[in-house]
């Protein structure tokens, strides 16, 4: 297969969403709104259920890190299942677990038996499900979207995830726990996973993109096999390696502290609350849809790897006021910018794997992408609050502030970027060029 270098969309905000116009992607897209609300809502309301039952930043990260802990344990066998069953099935459970989960954890808290143990192991259960949620989704979208348009639904889908995940979700999470209780808002994250099964419901059934005969194979050594293949791949594959590694290095200085320390941050030390909390975390989603949404409308950048990774890098850099500043305005502008970097270089990347890695293997590298980059996603919710209880809260967002932009520098000259990008260009200038695609050349 060679890449399928088409004409990036233009046009404005219009052009980006005209993918929106195919019925089944809009179908599915409705799913993933619902969804990614759903897991906006519930990423505040647990943390003001720890906070409600008595836990600080150590009981916090516990919880947290009880999460990445079960993304990681299927994360492979995700991407083997994404490659060999049909996607509409594996979302449809996905849906239906996360619906029960989410309202196991509503009734506990109503009743007021929840507990750190109780909310860890929750935590792992919906972890399981984002394990086998991502690389299905990914694999389904280019079987639905024509290859023209995938950076425009990418942009689309750049903005839904931190302006619904971020900003919608917390805002309606930090009113209703603010107005009401914990317990409410884990309800309200329960019934709009269960409205997500609902519209996967009525996406169409499409075939696995493999083989017949390898995808038929459903014995221990043939799941193994799809496993070796896609390690051979990754190893194969210098940029992919590299920004996977980087990944994983930028999540384990950055996450914990934005996802366990902000909020205790917001509290003792700026003196506010749910509500406040969630306006951070609005203005991270805010940054986070603009920024994808103008990267739906642009033209990719030439120098297109670079630009990804060095701007991922960038977005450790307003760690340092965050961790100097006595305003609240100031981590929310910060939560802004630290979005747009977030997101911008993210619409490249989905656009980058859906164009350059074989659709035989998308599920298998969309789960490998999940597995390296979260990798030390534990270690960084498990390591924020005994470090901040260490040295301070403050301290430890400065100290995290420099390490991602070394480490983007980095990696984009020893994984040999700037050559590489060169030689697979993802504009309509590759159409003229002839060159060819990771999916033939899978050696270096």
């Amino acid at each position: 297969m060679t890449d399928d270098h088409q004409p990036t969309p233009r046009g404005g905000v219009g052009r980006a969403l005209a993918p929106l116009r195919l019925a089944a992607y809009r179908r599915l897209a409705t799913a993933l709104v619902l969804s990614t609300f759903a897991s906006g809502v519930w990423a505040v309301a647990i943390v003001w259920e720890v906070i409600r039952i008595g836990g600080g930043p150590e009981q916090l990260s516990v919880v947290a890190a009880s999460g990445t802990v079960g993304v990681l344990i299927p994360a492979l066998l995700g991407g083997v299942v994404a490659d060999r069953v049909p996607q509409k099935v594996v979302l449809l459970a996905d849906a239906l677990f996360q619906a029960g989960a989410m309202a196991l954890a509503a009734v506990l808290a109503a009743l007021g038996l929840t507990s750190v143990l109780s909310l860890s192991l929750i935590a792992v259960a919906l972890g399981v499900s984002v394990a086998f949620y991502y690389p299905a989704y990914s694999a389904w979208v280019p079987a639905l979207v024509p290859g023209d348009q995938l950076q425009a639904v990418n942009g689309f889908e750049g903005m839904v995830r931190p302006g619904i995940h971020q900003a919608v979700g917390p805002a309606v999470a930090g009113a209703v726990v603010a107005a009401a209780s914990p317990a409410l808002a884990m309800g309200v994250a329960a019934a709009a996973s269960g409205l997500a099964f609902g519209a996967v419901l009525t996406v169409p059934r499409t075939a696995v993109r493999r083989d017949p005969e390898s995808a038929g194979a459903h014995s221990v050594g043939a799941v193994i096999a799809d496993l070796r293949e896609g390690g051979r791949y990754l190893m194969r594959t210098p940029w992919l390696l590299g920004t996977l590694l980087f990944a994983a290095l930028m999540i384990l200085v950055m996450l914990g502290p934005m996802e366990v320390l902000i909020p205790f941050l917001v509290k003792d030390h700026l003196g506010g609350g749910p509500q406040d909390h969630s306006y951070v975390l609005a203005a991270f989603g805010i940054g986070g849809a603009s920024a994808a949404l103008a990267m739906a409308t642009a033209r990719l950048p030439r120098r297109y790897l670079s630009v990804m990774v060095l701007g991922w890098g960038l977005a450790g850099l307003p760690f340092v006021l965050i961790g100097t500043t006595n305003h609240l305005w100031v981590v929310i502008a910060c939560g802004l910018v630290i979005g747009a970097l977030f997101s911008a270089p993210q619409v490249i990347w989905g656009t980058l794997l859906q164009r350059r890695v074989p659709p035989h293997l998308l599920g298998r590298v969309s789960s490998l992408d999940f597995f390296v980059s979260v990798s030390l996603m534990p270690a960084s919710m498990a390591l924020a609050g005994p470090v901040a209880t260490l040295i301070g809260v403050r301290t430890t967002f400065i100290a995290a502030a420099g390490v991602p932009i070394i480490a983007a520098v980095v990696t984009v000259f020893a994984a040999g970027m700037p050559r590489d990008e060169i030689s697979h260009p993802l504009d309509g200038e590759a159409q003229t060029a002839g060159v060819s695609s990771d999916s033939q050349v899978t050696r270096r």
